[in-house]
């Protein structure tokens, strides 16, 4: 190697560690100019992480405290404190254990969680052999007995004599359905009417 080269090597090298020094002192000088919004940003991502994670906790805590609560009122209905820790924690747990103990007793229960609120207007419905409740919890999307309400409804038509409406209603269940094979038990029987 030449003088030459070694002196643009060593100029190559002092001028590379100039832009690292310089890199440095940009980086040095954007932090000590923002030095207040980066701790700022930096406390705010921490405050975020915590945050969630410690949600994340309370609400398992809250989970697992009301199921034990639950599993308390399952074995003894009149239990007022497992019945106070599912009113605090688990609003929907409460609703179902105050339908179970108004079952019950007998009476009927009065309830806001959704499928459990469009099983008691179904149970209602096939108790008053109410057609016209029939077909409106029928007509639910996201009903979980869609299909069997929609055959207790032909099933009363057909028990009121009104055999096209029944016909009619039978071919609102789809051929794939569960309740098939009570549908064409009733379709046989219909075709004689």
């Amino acid at each position: 190697m030449s003088l030459k080269d070694n002196v643009n090597y060593v100029k190559d090298e002092i001028s590379s560690e100039e832009k690292f020094l310089e890199s440095f002192v940009k980086i040095e000088r954007f932090y000590k100019r923002n030095k207040k919004l980066i701790v700022a940003a930096i406390v705010v991502v921490l405050a975020l992480v915590i945050g969630f994670y410690l949600t994340k906790y309370i609400q398992e805590t809250n989970k697992y405290e009301a199921n034990i609560a639950f599993n308390k009122v399952l074995e003894n209905p009149k239990d007022s404190e497992a019945l106070e820790v599912l009113k605090t924690k688990n609003e929907k747990l409460y609703e179902i254990a105050q339908y179970l103990n108004t079952k019950a007793e007998g009476k009927t229960p009065n309830v806001d969680v959704k499928f459990l609120k469009e099983l008691v207007q179904y149970e209602k419905a096939l108790k008053d052999k109410s057609i016209s409740e029939l077909n409106s919890v029928s007509m639910q999307n996201d009903f979980l007995l869609k299909e069997f309400a929609i055959f207790n409804k032909a099933l009363l038509e057909a028990e009121n004599g009104k055999f096209e409406d029944a016909k009619a209603t039978l071919k609102l269940i789809p051929t794939d359905s569960k309740v098939n094979n009570l549908v064409n038990i009733l379709k046989h029987y219909l075709a004689t009417k």
